[in-house]
């Protein structure tokens, strides 16, 4: 699908398509008749049932995993918010590229293909204190990128980002479509110090000051405020809905990177976990603001994916038991009365 203009992106969100509600009722059946007490593996069974209704089936597969990590340079990096220089960035990509990150390492564990799109790193969005990060038309090629990053067809998406200066511009989302000014969304992001994080407050504030005419509407905001990994997240959850395929999200990023979309239509995530909870300050209630109860909760911080991919593996824990479990029936076993 080609998203032309942003009505285009707000009319898709109108009329998504919906899970199979018939698999999902199958897998719940299974899970009532599996030799254990009804909801005794707690999510793991919601997972098993979650992942049957999106992609069809009663006994649902991860042999086709498509991690999708999505780069990105931002103008505001130059007002001194983040502790590494943008040239972070790029060097990360050869790093991911060169199999040396710790997503890689977690990619080939969980039996997971790693995709890693770099999107104009030598062009950085403009510095949002003083006009829009990103026209309509860079936002929607960048929204365009993180569509065409999905497979037609997988069993699970994954998503997560890199992005020297990210997390200020996650919390300026935040601040955007939830309220508050940045001393209640800037964490420390990379590490910065206490001089740092006065900066990232501060830019947050003079970017919400300068674009406070649009903060009512949500794609004006993703534009303006966002960054073109962000939109390339955004973009591949939207194709991930199209398509029915179940996503997993990674941290305090990739999160906001959909809250834009949920502002459209609340249920536009129901194809959506979260991977964990990150130490990102502001992760946590963005969480609850989406109604998404984390996976994991590791005290991750790293971003490129890393959290949601560690949660694949409770993905497959829990289809080992859905699959593998014999039924009351076939191991001879008295059900509950």
């Amino acid at each position: 699908m080609q998203f032309n203009t942003l009505d285009d992106i707000r009319g898709f969100c109108r009329d998504l398509p919906a899970g199979d509600e018939a698999s999902a009722e199958a897998a719940a059946q299974r899970q009532q008749s599996l030799t254990k007490p009804p909801g005794s593996l707690g999510r793991l069974e919601e997972l098993a049932i979650w992942l049957a209704g999106w992609q069809g089936r009663e006994m649902p597969r991860l042999d086709r995993i498509t991690i999708a990590v999505f780069a990105g340079n931002h103008g505001i990096a130059e007002r001194g918010v983040s502790a590494y220089p943008s040239e972070v960035t790029a060097q990360m990509v050869a790093n991911f590229a060169a199999g040396g990150a710790a997503i890689n390492q977690i990619a080939r564990l969980a039996g997971a293909e790693l995709r890693v799109e770099p999107i104009e790193l030598n062009r950085p969005t403009r510095d949002f204190t003083t006009g829009p990060a990103m026209d309509t038309a860079d936002f929607l090629v960048a929204l365009d990128t993180g569509w065409r990053a999905v497979p037609e067809a997988a069993d699970l998406l994954v998503v997560g980002e890199m992005g020297i200066a990210n997390t200020t511009v996650a919390a300026t989302l935040c601040a955007a479509l939830m309220g508050g000014r940045g001393v209640r969304w800037a964490g420390r992001g990379t590490g910065v110090d206490d001089a740092g994080l006065v900066r990232k407050r501060t830019t947050i504030d003079a970017a919400l000051k300068f674009h406070r005419g649009l903060l009512d509407d949500p794609l004006g905001v993703a534009a303006a405020l966002g960054g073109r990994e962000l939109a390339a997240i955004a973009g591949a959850v939207l194709a991930a809905r199209a398509r029915r395929i179940p996503v997993l999200l990674d941290g305090f990023v990739a999160t906001a990177a959909v809250l834009p979309l949920a502002r459209l239509a609340p249920d536009i995530l129901a194809h959506c976990r979260a991977g964990h909870a990150s130490a990102e300050l502001g992760h946590r209630e963005l969480l609850r603001e989406l109604d998404l109860a984390p996976l994991l909760d590791l005290d991750m911080r790293l971003g490129e994916a890393s959290g949601a991919a560690v949660a694949i593996l409770l993905l497959r824990a829990a289809l080992a038991c859905h699959g593998g479990m014999a039924t009351f029936a076939e191991a001879g076993v008295s059900g509950a009365d």
